[in-house]
């Protein structure tokens, strides 16, 4: 069983501070809202890495926001439920669409500088879009772009403590709700951080899989704690693989943006063959679900490893303006997108489900909140629309903050310890987790990938829970190092996303069944939920 802590702990002898608001997370979710907080509130803003080192960071494509008058919001919110493939909540949909726009002005004013063309905001377009839409920064660079204006302002901004390289192990609660996190320092010194609310914005979950376009901290940290509070999960089974992430010797899963889909390429399989007409009738502008899966077909058929991204019809200069990022790795690589097909192959990119909020912010535990990839807001339903995350984070930031502010002040906390067999919690942990740590995160990414992946069938996915189940000794054992703290949470967080994936038998957006190909809207347009202490899966009709 998971335990609701992750170690043992007595407030009473543990070193302790005080703030307003304590956030989680330093890409564009954590850094806009603790801007948004630090105008009336304290804030400590806690990264396990340094505050630049997030999924956001690495975007590419842009954000998504009607900005255009031959646009509305209207289409905007169309476009993202058909993506959602029924499992979106309307309304949030709507909040999105509606207060995207304002939103990302804001971002615009705390220092963010979108490409522009003549003037005014030059849009691109990606999959299942039916408007440009999508503002970009510097080409292909928008996460960065957008981590580094708010990055600045949050280290000069005197309401803010940054705490880099510290690590939040697990939630602290009593009768009034979430009173603060548990947190070990970089020496290994641990503090507890009490505050008035909490804002889970901890990113994704890619580096649960063995390929990803994701960065190193993206380990599912904030879901697996949330979980261990007695927070409900939701949806937890939409994993979004990228369709085109480069696929060659020697080089990472590098992202291959969807804007350059938007741009004009096409896909080719190994015969050189374009075959997206096959699949869909938007071509490679398809919904990343089912150009992924063509890929994996097309893989197959031909025996090949990868298929290729061909936009070498386009003028050269214009692929080096508009992609140079992309353009530079692959170049890095001895590839030149201008003349060579980029080789690609679908990777973990994206957590459509997570941990369920309100139109607020809000999860069913009081003053605990989530924003970001964390969150399941009801946005993105199955699968996500592209470029959509980003403005998720600024409007639902911004509604965390506004329900923040009307929150009275705790008093302080009451001495609470967890371990030695207290309230039947932590015990018998023995002295250190058994095994090479390294070998075993490896072996529950190749797990992953191959049990609960792209395309799954009930026998992979009770082969690969029944192979996770093994790991859960970790949580027996004494966890002393972030590295182990870590681990135990992917293996939360995969054990989640595998029961669900299993309970759900269809397949729609993210989560496709090879034994359960159809999608069967009668049965199954449902949000799965669970919650740690019930233990059994629940189902909620949309």
């Amino acid at each position: 069983m998971i335990p609701q802590y992750l170690v043992d702990f007595d407030l009473k002898t543990m070193p302790s501070a005080c703030t307003d608001v304590v956030i989680i997370g330093s890409g564009i979710a954590g850094l806009f809202t603790a801007l948004k907080a630090a105008e009336t509130r304290k804030v400590t803003l806690i990264t396990k890495r340094e505050l630049m080192e997030s999924n956001t960071r690495y975007a590419q494509g842009g954000i998504a926001a009607v900005m255009s008058e031959e646009d509305s919001t209207a289409e905007h919110v169309e476009d993202t439920l058909i993506a959602g493939a029924g499992l979106c909540r309307p309304e949030a949909v709507q909040v999105l669409a509606e207060e995207g726009p304002a939103a990302v002005r804001e971002l615009m004013a705390l220092g963010a500088e979108f490409d522009q063309e003549d003037g005014r905001l030059a849009l691109t377009k990606e999959g299942a879009h039916s408007h440009r839409r999508i503002l970009h920064a510097h080409g292909d660079a928008t996460g960065y772009e957008i981590v580094r204006a708010l990055a600045a302002k949050a280290r000069n901004h005197a309401n803010i403590k940054l705490l880099e390289h510290h690590y939040v192990i697990d939630l602290v609660q009593d009768e009034l709700g979430c009173r603060g996190v548990l947190v070990q320092r970089p020496d290994g010194e641990r503090l507890y951080l009490q505050s008035t609310a909490v804002v889970l914005c901890s990113g994704g979950a890619g580096q649960l899989y063995r390929y990803t376009t994701n960065p190193e901290v993206a380990t599912a940290d904030g879901l697996a704690i949330a979980y261990r509070a007695g927070a409900v999960i939701r949806d937890a089974e939409f994993i979004q693989f990228h369709p085109t992430a480069l696929c060659y010797a020697g080089a990472p899963r590098f992202l291959i943006s969807e804007a350059v889909r938007g741009e004009g390429a096409v896909l080719r399989n190994s015969r050189g063959e374009r075959f997206m007409e096959k699949y869909h009738p938007q071509l490679e502008l398809a919904p990343r679900d089912v150009v992924a899966r063509a890929i994996v077909s097309e893989m197959e058929q031909t025996h090949a490893q990868m298929v290729y991204l061909d936009i070498t019809h386009e003028q050269p200069e214009v692929i080096r303006h508009r992609f140079p990022t992309i353009y530079e790795t692959c170049l890095s690589y001895g590839l030149d997108m201008t003349t060579d097909w980029i080789p690609v192959a679908p990777a973990a990119h994206y957590m459509m489900g997570g941990v369920r909020t309100n139109l607020d912010g809000e999860t069913n535990i009081p003053r605990l909140f989530a924003c970001g990839e964390v969150s399941s807001t009801g946005v993105h339903g199955a699968n996500r629309l592209a470029s959509n995350s980003l403005s998720e984070a600024l409007v639902f930031g911004s509604r965390i903050v506004k329900r923040i502010k009307e929150l009275a002040v705790l008093p302080e906390q009451v001495c609470i310890s967890k371990g030695n067999g207290s309230n039947g919690y932590d015990t018998g942990r023995t002295a250190e987790p058994a095994g090479d740590l390294a070998e075993r995160k490896l072996n529950l990414q190749k797990t992953m990938v191959r049990n609960v992946g792209l395309r799954r069938t009930g026998a992979l996915l009770q082969e690969g829970l029944e192979g996770l189940k093994r790991e859960q000794g970790i949580f027996q054992a004494k966890l002393e190092t972030a590295e182990q703290l870590e681990f135990a949470n992917m293996l939360t967080s995969s054990l989640l996303i595998a029961q669900m994936a299993l309970q759900r038998q269809e397949s729609r957006g993210g989560h496709y069944r090879e034994d359960y190909p159809e999608r069967n809207d009668e049965e199954w347009r449902k949000h799965q939920l669970c919650r740690r202490d019930q233990q059994l899966l629940e189902v909620q009709s949309v």
